[in-house]
């Protein structure tokens, strides 16, 4: 389980994310939280191999392809994939796997934890932005 300082801390100091499974459609659930991030100063990488572009920013078919640092990656994939996700994210260096809501891959996590990697599982990036970063004005 994170602690909310931990949650607090990823989110402060790593601005480079990774959004595996962003969907262009504005419905999904994965673009709804790349637009916030992006709208509170965080890089998103878009990866999905079957778009080229999503928010208008190029889309890379794996972790592997982006040239850049990564941060963290932020996944919107089934839980049986997360194993293989958690590999690419140990391969490019990112410093934290974060999965979405009803994400848990215990393998997932064994492998990206044993690499030095944090782990986040089954929580929303934005969900915990609001309550533990984003300022809001007096009532």
């Amino acid at each position: 389980m994170n602690s909310d300082e931990q949650l607090r801390s990823i989110l402060a100091d790593h601005k480079n994310v990774a959004v595996v499974g962003l969907s262009p459609n504005p419905r999904r659930d994965s673009n709804e939280v790349a637009v916030y991030l992006m709208a509170n100063g965080y890089n998103v990488i878009p990866i999905n191999p079957a778009v080229d572009e999503v928010l208008g920013v190029k889309s890379y078919a794996s972790l592997e392809d982006v040239p850049g640092p990564i941060d963290i990656v932020d996944v919107f994939r089934r839980p049986e994939n997360i194993p293989d996700i958690a590999r690419s994210a140990v391969a490019v260096g990112a410093k934290v796997l974060w999965t979405q809501l009803d994400i848990v891959s215990e393998e997932g996590a064994e492998i990206a934890g044993a690499a030095g990697l944090e782990v986040v599982m089954d929580r929303c990036t934005l969900i915990e932005h609001e309550r533990l970063i984003a300022t809001r004005p007096a009532p």
